[in-house]
């Protein structure tokens, strides 16, 4: 899972970059960050626990 989680930080970086060095794409710059804030999320200790009691997945 940490495979995918980093691919998610590595599509987040890249699409900050873009939206800055083009036409100033505010679009790209927000989900960009939004995805660097999921992957970093999903990074820490616990956050699978909070998940799945946000899911009910008990």
């Amino acid at each position: 899972m940490g495979f995918w989680y980093f691919l998610l930080l590595m599509v987040g970086i890249l699409l900050v970059v873009k939206g800055l060095r083009g036409n100033k794409k505010i679009s790209f710059v927000f989900v960009g960050i939004l995805c660097i804030a999921v992957s970093i999320f999903m990074f820490t200790p616990g956050s699978t626990e909070i998940i799945s009691e946000l899911f009910n997945l008990d």
